[in-house]
């Protein structure tokens, strides 16, 4: 028997690998063993030549012979059984009978055992193997040490063959170091000897799990398109302002800019506004002529910024004076100073080669821009622009008569004075410069949804129900925010002592500082405020039986504000001096910004008893300091404010006191529920202003609602 060579460099066969020909270099035999595709180690060259006889009694012979034959293969060798003799086993038994024949070769130092469930070799492996096997040159690998020649086959015993089968199998199944197809944590460790017996394995730790790798964040959403944004505007709160108009466009305007688009504001250079709220003021176009009957006015162009909003501000030189005046309104020309506004808007615009994306108008004063960008611009290359046109107020409607057509050079009276376009509705002789506004807008909006669906469906419109109904298509409404860099208790300067949803206990540090500034005696009443313009649209009727029931119920009450019509002002005057004396009323009349934000932060409810109220800033900004708001049932002020008892709403979205009549018992019925809840139900009365405080009514819901309404005018 030959001496099996160690440090053998061929690599392990593979067990169910195939290969084109066999290792005598015939064709592939369907029921061939296995082990026949890879020569043993003692084949010389000659026998993996192609052109070398058949060696019958070769150990590759002796290889496919089965266990039970004789000296004689047998034709077509049977496959060989899976199951099968350990070779360790196989090698014991062989060892006292092979011993006394001849000396049984030692085994390599560095031999393997491959275990049963040992992978097969790769499919690369095997395709190298076969290639080597069918090559015609008779070169072969050499070996570690020369190998003996094979010994005659008389000296071959059923023993021997044993043996022989099972250091066959061992050899096949060494593999090379650098060739190894079991990677290190799969390879055994060597043992000293084959006859020893088989350790039992030790049991392998359980696999951690693998760890699945987090997805990939989701592709970034499509960066939306900048827009250029030019609001044309008569207030400006901290610059110009008369009333919510202009907290409409400071607000807006920075929630668009923040959002990435360039935004811009026009507005006229009043004598009367506060100019040290406007920062780096320059002229900005010197020699703007703008169209005013049948010659020009001379106007120059100033550029500032109001607390990092741009803007431009028109002064005309005319003998008019249209905006060198004391006050911003109530003035009999105030339609002609308006149109002649909106006209120097648009020639600004064209002249300075701006053309904005979108045009947003507010109210009836700027309403005639749209009418001059389609009837004029538009025929001078402003093509590019769409309007967008903001209704805060329809009692306000700019009702004017023919002169106005002469004015701002919109000639062809047949033509405006269809019913189309800007004739009145109730007045057949006249025009109305925000139908006007309405009809040349590309989208209008009012500043609630309620009051959008009051003003066309439940006569709200002052006249326009008509026009609305026509331009329902591109009517809707959209709630106002608050600037809560303005109104916020957790940074209010204005305030002694700030506080949050979590710090909620310092509002009455507040109170008390109210109480001392209004010379108010502290004690543990609750405090009713009305803070507002003294107009009739507010309810000023219900406002004044509001003192005295509050003071009958136990209540403090505080009021703040004031009212261009004189006689108003007289009577709240004769009012304040009635109640001078008394402990538990102040009545203010004017306007203190500071003290409007100390009476935010101080008072436990918010009076807002209005006939109409198109969005209302007032019961927004209380919701925001905690104080419970105690408002009727219109406009923005039903789309804001959920009755604690009788809302249709989860309980942590009701926050504050709602009555539907405008009468007396109404107020009563809600006011007198609020100060029982104050004083009977102290807990429930402080959840509901956490509720109150939880409210999001900042701009970031409506900035986004315009944009949604810009994007679709400048897609139709």
């Amino acid at each position: 028997m030959a001496k099996k060579p160690t440090g053998s460099t061929r690599k392990p066969a593979a067990r169910r690998a195939t290969a084109k020909t066999d290792v005598q270099g015939g064709p592939k035999t369907q029921g061939a063993s296995p082990k026949a595709e890879v020569a043993p180690a003692t084949t010389t060259p000659e026998a993996i030549s192609p052109a070398a006889p058949a060696r019958p009694h070769s150990r590759q012979t002796l290889r496919q012979t089965p266990k039970t034959a004789n000296t004689a293969a047998t034709p077509a060798p049977a496959p060989r059984a899976k199951a099968k003799m350990p070779a360790t086993e196989v090698a014991q038994k062989a060892a006292p009978e092979a011993s006394t024949k001849q000396p049984k070769p030692k085994p390599k130092a560095a031999a393997t055992e491959v275990p049963p469930s040992a992978p097969a070799a790769r499919p690369a492996e095997v395709a190298g193997q076969a290639a080597t096997l069918t090559s015609a040159q008779p070169e072969v690998e050499p070996a570690a040490e020369p190998e003996a020649p094979a010994e005659p086959l008389a000296a071959v015993t059923p023993d021997a063959l044993i043996e022989a089968e099972t250091l066959a199998e061992t050899d096949a199944a060494q593999p090379e170091d650098h060739a190894n197809p079991l990677s290190p944590e799969e390879t055994p460790a060597p043992v000293s000897q084959l006859a020893e017996p088989e350790p039992e394995p030790e049991p392998l730790p359980e696999p951690e799990p693998e760890m699945q790798p987090e997805p990939p964040p989701p592709p970034p959403a499509p960066a939306r398109p900048s827009l250029f944004i030019v609001h044309i505007t008569p207030e400006l709160a901290s610059v110009a302002k008369v009333g919510g108009l202009a907290d409409v466009v400071f607000g807006l305007s920075r929630e668009l800019a923040i959002r990435g688009n360039h935004v811009e504001i026009i507005l006229p250079k009043y004598a009367s506004m506060r100019y040290d709220q406007i920062f780096e003021m320059q002229e900005a176009y010197k020699d703007l002529w703008v169209p005013w009957y049948g010659g020009a006015i001379h106007c120059t162009v100033f550029f500032g910024f109001v607390h990092g909003r741009k803007c431009f501000f028109i002064e005309p030189h005319s003998q008019d004076n249209f905006f060198n005046r004391h006050a911003i309104y109530g003035f009999n020309d105030d339609v002609l100073r308006y149109a002649f506004f909106s006209r120097a808007a648009m020639e600004f615009l064209w002249k300075s080669g701006k053309h904005p994306d979108i045009i947003h108008c507010h109210d009836w004063q700027t309403a005639l821009a749209p009418v001059f960008l389609y009837e004029i611009y538009q025929a001078l290359g402003m093509h590019h622009p769409r309007v967008c046109l903001t209704i805060h107020n329809f009692a306000h409607q700019g009702v004017t008569g023919p002169e106005l057509l002469n004015a701002t050079g919109l000639h062809r009276p047949e033509h405006f004075f269809s019913e189309t376009r800007l004739r009145d509705n109730r007045y057949p002789r006249a025009l109305n410069m925000l139908k006007g506004g309405i009809v040349y807008s590309n989208f209008v909006t009012t500043v609630s949804p309620r009051y959008a669906f009051e003003t066309k469906d439940q006569g709200q419109g002052f006249g326009l129900e008509p026009t609305l109904h026509t331009h329902h298509i591109k009517y809707g409404g959209v709630v106002n925010g608050i600037d809560y860099d303005v109104w916020n208790p957790e940074i209010d300067r204005h305030i002694p002592v700030q506080y949050g949803l979590d710090t909620i206990e310092r509002k009455y540090d507040n109170k008390r500082a109210l109480r001392q500034r209004l010379m108010l005696a502290d004690n543990e009443k609750a405090i009713v405020a009305f803070i507002g313009r003294l107009d009739p649209q507010k309810g000023l009727d219900l406002v004044r039986h509001a003192i005295f029931y509050a003071l009958e119920r136990g209540a403090q009450f505080v009021l703040l504000g004031s009212s261009p019509n004189e006689r108003i002002n007289a009577d709240f005057w004769g009012l304040k001096r009635m109640l001078n004396d008394s402990p538990d009323c102040h009545l203010e009349i004017g306007f203190d910004e500071e003290l409007s934000h100390l009476i935010y932060a101080g008072a436990d409810m918010m009076l807002v008893p209005s006939r109409f109220e198109p969005c209302g800033l007032t019961q927004l900004i209380a919701l925001r300091y905690g104080t419970i708001p105690v408002v009727r049932a219109v406009g923005g002020l039903a789309d804001t404010v959920f009755d604690k008892d009788h809302a249709q709403r989860p309980l942590n979205e009701r926050n504050g006191y709602v009555f539907n009549d405008y009468d007396q018992p109404g107020l009563e019925s809600a006011l007198g529920r609020a100060i029982a809840c104050y004083n009977d139900y102290p807990e429930h009365f402080r959840d509901l202003m956490k509720n109150a405080m939880r409210a999001d009514y900042s701009w970031n819901h409506p900035g986004q609602d315009y944009l949604n309404i810009y994007d679709y005018i400048r897609n139709v």
